[in-house]
């Protein structure tokens, strides 16, 4: 089982980044999926998050701005997010747990800063 997550870089507010997190190793079908977060000095919060019929809920820190997606075609999850602010800064990190609770995984991380 591997979790790539990518997309990750440094931007000036105001600009836009998209996550990835592509799957290997199992299917993404039967999970529900989540972006997490965790700043410096900061516990881990859940961002966004997608049910396996593609339910969505969000933080309300990131309603608005943020978007989750999956492809299930590709394994491949996605977080869209806009108009960034430096408050955004941090690593995050992708999440899959199955439907049955029989599996949860969680990519590497990939770090996001947001400069004013």
């Amino acid at each position: 089982v591997q979790l790539q997550a990518s997309g990750g870089g440094s931007v000036q507010a105001g600009e836009s980044l998209r996550l990835s997190c592509r799957a290997s190793g199992f299917s993404i079908s039967n999970t529900h999926m989540a972006w997490y977060r965790q700043a410096p000095g900061k516990e881990r919060e859940r961002v966004a998050r997608i049910t396996n019929v593609g339910g969505t809920n969000y933080a309300d820190s990131v309603k608005g701005r943020f978007t989750i997606s999956r492809d299930n075609t590709v394994n491949t999850a996605y977080l869209q997010m806009n108009s960034l602010k430096p408050e955004d800064t941090a690593v995050y990190y992708c999440n899959f747990k199955g439907v049955l609770r029989t599996m949860d995984y969680w990519g590497q991380g990939t770090l996001v800063t947001v400069s004013s």
